[in-house]
């Protein structure tokens, strides 16, 4: 059974960086080869909200408008890692942050395309 569980999140003021980590565990045949990682957040003021996806290799990444520009994702396989760097940070990315797992071979941004979910980790801004 996959397994995810973010790290990272914290109290920071508009316009720092913060990095969000997803660790995965629970592979099938032992290798997460094929699978999308999905980053979503939800706020009292917004329903869960795509923020980022890339594939475990890396690669075809793609962003929510909200985070274009700013947010980066990156993979690290052999600490079964998916990091998600977020930058110039604003009040409105204040959310609660979960990474999402989705067995290929095709991406999404929709949250219910996702089968595999960690618990979340905050992410608070304050102007």
């Amino acid at each position: 059974q996959v397994k995810l569980v973010e790290f990272g999140g914290g109290l920071v003021q508009a316009g720092a960086s913060l990095r969000l980590s997803c660790v995965a565990s629970g592979a099938p045949e032992g290798s997460f080869s094929g699978y999308f990682i999905g980053w979503f957040r939800t706020s009292p003021q917004k329903e869960r909200e795509f923020v980022a996806s890339t594939t475990w290799s890396g690669g075809v990444e793609r962003f929510g408008d909200s985070v274009k520009g700013r947010f980066s994702v990156s993979t690290d396989n052999a600490k079964n890692t998916v990091y998600l760097q977020m930058n110039s940070l604003e009040p409105q990315d204040t959310a609660i942050y979960y990474c999402a797992a989705r067995a290929g071979p095709f991406g999404s941004t929709r949250a219910p395309d996702f089968g595999s979910w960690g618990q979340g980790t905050q992410v608070t801004v304050s102007s």
